[in-house]
């Protein structure tokens, strides 16, 4: 049912419509606090008796993008027939409840079993959050919208650096997992309450009834140049993002000899500047561009990724602080500048009709074929050489979704050319 305060046409859909991206909004920046909880626990984990290399180190993140990605294509599925807010709360719920429990695992199997869990119920947030925002914003703000929305990914992910590094350090690592973890029930009911209006309300004339043959939905999706570039793209920046994100806090530890609570709360915070300030400029120029070229924001992120391989370079390659902090920031302010655009980009390729599917086939693709495998890959070229090389598939993977990005662009202007 549609809930009364924000039926079309009444004066109330705004504040509506802003209480939803508020609620959305703190909900991911949890989302990605207990996601990178286990970044800043690494070193207390590979002391913790389990025997952990740092191949089943980097596994723990592996896991849970495995269940993930094969868990977001049913709630895609879900979440674009039913109700959006339901899946969204139980979704929570589950991810939370297994933050926590993996303070209490005793081996490996243990820890790598609860991690995989957190990844069922992030796929039923993570698909159905971005369609609902969607239908609360029209086109033309939704650079902006998507970049407030996102702005919890560095904000969470600094703050799982945070609370992990200081909890752990004061109360242990099972005590960090607990700490991440529970507050999330009570977000869980909060998420009941969010408005969730007809699809299509703010795309008016596009179809907004799904197909009835799932699997047709995501074979057409797929069929689509520019969405499959845009997708493969996002995959190639998740490979980068996601290896640099799990390990830069130990790369800094290990390999330039920062002390460890100095380099999760470091780094995190270096990640809470930089996302904040790139996100929010990336959500306002894309949407600036957006009235120039429909393609804006597929250009932004492309240009953005291009300029930070060569700082992704420094950063890795220089000794001094000075030149790899520098470094650090710049890159990471220019990657966080294609987080908005290239998520609003993802929703305005398709129609109401299949949004949610199209989030969750994006989700798939950009873990199977990004952060699911580059934790354990570069873990498992640091066991065989060491981990400032191992880290030096980062500016190359950049690289690769920058220019992904420019035929996703180029594509879209063609295929817009002939219709």
């Amino acid at each position: 049912m549609y809930p009364q305060d924000v039926s079309p046409g009444t004066d109330r859909a705004v504040p509506a419509a802003a209480r939803g991206l508020l609620v959305l909004t703190l909900i991911n920046l949890f989302n990605y606090l207990d996601r990178y909880v286990p970044a800043a626990l690494l070193p207390d984990l590979k002391g913790a008796g389990m025997g952990l290399s740092d191949l089943q180190l980097g596994s723990l993140m592996t896991g849970f993008l495995v269940v993930y990605m094969l868990a977001a294509p049913v709630f895609g599925a879900i979440g674009d027939r039913g109700s959006r807010t339901r899946p969204i709360a139980v979704g929570i719920a589950l991810w939370s409840l297994a933050t926590a429990c993996s303070g209490l695992a005793r081996n490996y199997l243990q820890l790598l079993a609860a991690r995989a869990a957190v990844g069922i119920g992030e796929a039923a947030y993570g698909t159905i959050a971005p369609a609902l925002l969607a239908d609360y914003f029209p086109r033309v703000r939704r650079g902006r919208v998507f970049a407030l929305f996102f702005m919890a990914i560095p904000v969470g992910s600094a703050l799982g650096y945070v609370v992990g590094g200081l909890a752990g350090h004061a109360f242990g690592w099972r005590a960090a997992f607990m700490v991440a973890g529970l507050p999330g029930l009570g977000l869980a009911a909060w998420a009941l309450g969010i408005p969730d209006p007809p699809r299509g309300r703010q795309d008016p004339g596009e179809p907004a009834a799904p197909p009835a043959n799932i699997a047709a939905t995501y074979l057409g999706l797929l069929r689509r140049a520019p969405y499959l570039f845009t997708v493969l793209g996002y995959a190639a920046y998740t490979f980068a993002v996601g290896g640099l994100a799990f390990w830069m806090p130990t790369f800094l530890q290990r390999v330039r000899g920062v002390p460890a609570t100095a380099a999760t709360t470091g780094f995190g915070a270096i990640v809470v500047v930089t996302g904040f300030l790139g996100t929010f400029a990336g959500g306002w120029l894309g949407d600036w561009g957006l009235k120039r070229s429909r393609e804006a924001y597929l250009w932004l992120s492309a240009a953005a990724t291009l300029l930070a391989v060569p700082l992704a370079c420094v950063a890795l390659l220089a000794t001094t602080p000075a030149a790899y902090y520098a470094a650090i920031i710049a890159a990471q302010l220019l990657l966080f500048l294609s987080t908005g655009p290239v998520n609003s980009a993802i929703v305005n390729l398709v129609s109401p009709a299949e949004r949610a599917s199209a989030v969750a086939l994006s989700i798939f693709a950009i873990h199977v074929l990004g952060d699911v495998i580059s934790p354990s890959l570069i873990g498992a070229i640091s066991d065989r050489s060491s981990l400032g090389q191992a880290v030096l598939l980062v500016p190359a993977a950049v690289a690769v979704s920058g220019l992904l990005w420019v035929a996703a662009a180029v594509s879209s202007a063609r295929r817009r050319s002939r219709t």
